[in-house]
């Protein structure tokens, strides 16, 4: 082609994007797996009539089928291996070759545009081998048109391929899928497209610091178009240059150690200085809600850096700055510290997105982080309240998942949750499930047998008497319906092999298990909130209510009701 070497030619300059676009599958970067698979089916001669591409945008659907629609019109007979240029490459690739057509669903959704597909695919080519059809964001046609293309796509004359691109999989029926071959375009990570910018940027003569590439990758997403976009955009800017300061500005982003500050000071608990940094950040040009995913973006750094800190100080997208000072706060930074704030920050983030002045809804963001940042933990709390016991006084253990959670959508210290393990012993339920001597053996065969309507019946409508192999006695509640005993007869009998009378007394019988094990975990929730410790919680923390209480099952079940023991025991 008549290009010159800095993109231009006869019609002008041609952005990267366009430029560098893949014209062999070797140039496909990061999808490694899908050459493979067309280069063995190719190779094989196990080519299938239908391709399905997808992934999110920029990662090479489109380019991907017009390299499978050269490869299926190359040469002597169809194959990956492209070296030159044979009589049809060219006007493929830029789109311009009769037999390869090329058509956006988003704007040929109806049945009529795929009855003129149907009625075309009956004629051979005019030039090339394969009749293709590029179809791009299929998922945009309308089920009429889908149904109209099942069964030539199901069967198509020998010299057509259909080939199908688009960012929404779950869009297109399964039908359509079952007919193709998928593949799955991978999302690039940052660190191999950094690597990649950095190729064409020499390619291009263009001077490009390395955290400036590096930028730009990470707000590629893994998109290569959008970063191949963004490094164009840089290069102007640049004036030739492509420089971390001038990325930042441009991007709308702040120095990554200024984003490291601003950690700093809202997991120190100092909301002053938080709120002064992120201000100036503002002042510089940043964007709140771009801060403040940027702080999210580092949170999730130091969590890895704390739980896989080897594979995470592999990553060459990262700079020094978050890898020396990062390794340091993952050491002083606990588990749940981290976590709570990447939850308080994914909430913000949308606030300060939609609120009218997103540096108020930011600034507020902030202060929540730094009042959570000095909040104790689940263990801490625990041993606090130990701590503050008068002397003498008998402390009874706590059994905590979570003493204390922090809430986003209001003051850290709002809201606890507490578990507590009961002191007294419970009776165990019955192992051995085949006695039929209680209600709870009747509970355990229904849910051996998954029968969930069973089960529910039995716990919400009846009062339990008496049970025995073979028989059950039982009173009804108000709202069961007459014909409630004749159907736990049929399915006990379906269950066991023997028979069963299900006997209906007017009166007595111990309340329902529903009822009794609502009652029991009402009775734990006040004997939970009297306790010594869960009383020094909520003086230490005004506000905060209990919101849970976890015990073992066998503290909440109701008693067994057996044939010799018509009491509850």
């Amino acid at each position: 082609m008549a290009e010159t070497e800095s993109g231009a030619n006869a019609t002008g300059y041609r952005v990267l994007a366009r430029k560098y676009r893949p014209r062999t599958f070797p140039d496909l970067i990061g999808q490694e797996a899908m050459v493979r698979t067309l280069t063995n089916a190719f190779a094989s001669g196990r080519i299938a009539q239908g391709f399905m591409l997808t992934g999110v945008r920029g990662v090479g659907k489109t380019t991907t089928a017009r390299l499978i629609a050269r490869a299926l019109n190359y040469g002597e007979k169809p194959t990956i291996d492209m070296p030159d240029y044979g009589p049809h490459c060219e006007a493929i690739l830029e789109s311009r070759h009769m037999d390869v057509i090329e058509m956006d669903a988003a704007s040929n959704t109806g049945v009529d545009n795929m009855r003129e597909i149907i009625d075309s695919v009956r004629y051979a080519p005019v030039q090339a081998r394969y009749k293709v059809y590029i179809i791009d964001e299929v998922h945009m046609l309308s089920k009429s048109a889908f149904n109209a293309l099942l069964k030539t796509l199901e069967e198509p004359p020998p010299h057509v391929k259909f080939i199908f691109a688009t960012t929404e999989i779950n869009k297109v029926p399964v039908t359509i899928l079952s007919r193709c071959q998928r593949f799955d375009l991978k999302r690039l990570d940052a660190a191999l497209l950094a690597s990649h910018y950095a190729g064409i940027a020499v390619k291009e003569g263009v001077e490009a610091e390395a955290d400036a590439l590096a930028m730009i990758a990470r707000a590629a997403e893994g998109s290569v178009r959008d970063g191949l976009s963004l490094l164009d955009q840089a290069i102007a800017y640049g004036e030739g240059r492509v420089k971390a300061a001038d990325v930042s500005s441009m991007l709308g982003l702040m120095d990554r150690s200024r984003i490291i500050d601003l950690f700093a000071a809202v997991m120190a608990g100092n909301a002053k200085a938080a709120i002064e940094e992120i201000e100036a950040q503002y002042r510089s040009g940043g964007d709140p809600a771009t801060i403040l995913s940027d702080l999210a973006d580092y949170v999730h750094w130091v969590t890895r850096l704390k739980v896989v800190k080897d594979g995470a100080l592999a990553d060459t997208s990262r700079t020094e700055a978050e890898k020396t000072r990062g390794q340091d706060h993952a050491q002083k930074c606990g588990i749940a510290h981290l976590t709570r704030a990447w939850s308080m920050l994914l909430k913000g983030i949308r606030e300060a997105e939609l609120h009218s002045d997103p540096l108020m809804a930011a600034e507020m963001v902030l202060i929540r982080l730094a009042h959570a940042a000095e909040l104790p933990g689940g263990e801490e709390l625990a041993k606090l309240v130990k701590q503050a016991q008068p002397s003498g006084e008998r402390v009874v253990p706590i059994s905590a998942r979570e003493l204390l959670r922090g809430n986003s959508e209001g003051p850290a210290e709002s809201q606890a949750a507490l578990a507590v393990k009961p002191q007294a012993s419970m009776p165990a339920a019955p192992t051995e499930t085949r006695a039929f001597s209680s209600l709870q053996d009747l509970l355990a065969l229904a849910t051996e047998k998954r029968d969930i309507k069973l089960k529910t019946d039995l716990e919400t409508l009846i009062r339990p008497i008496r049970v025995a192999p073979g028989q059950f006695e039982l009173a009804l509640e108000a709202g069961a319906h007459p014909g409630l005993p004749g159907e736990i007869a049929r399915k006990l009998e379906a269950f066991t092999g023997m028979r069963w009378m299900v006997m209906v007394a007017k009166d007595g019988g111990t309340k329902p298990v529903a009822r009794q094990r609502q009652e029991n975990r009402d009775s734990l929730f006040i004997t939970a909130r009297e306790h010594p410790d869960v009383q020094a919680v909520l003086k230490r923390f005004p506000g905060a209510e209990i919101i849970d209480v976890k015990v073992p099952d066998a503290a909440i079940l109701p008693p067994n009701v057996s044939e010799s023991d018509e009491e509850p025991r």
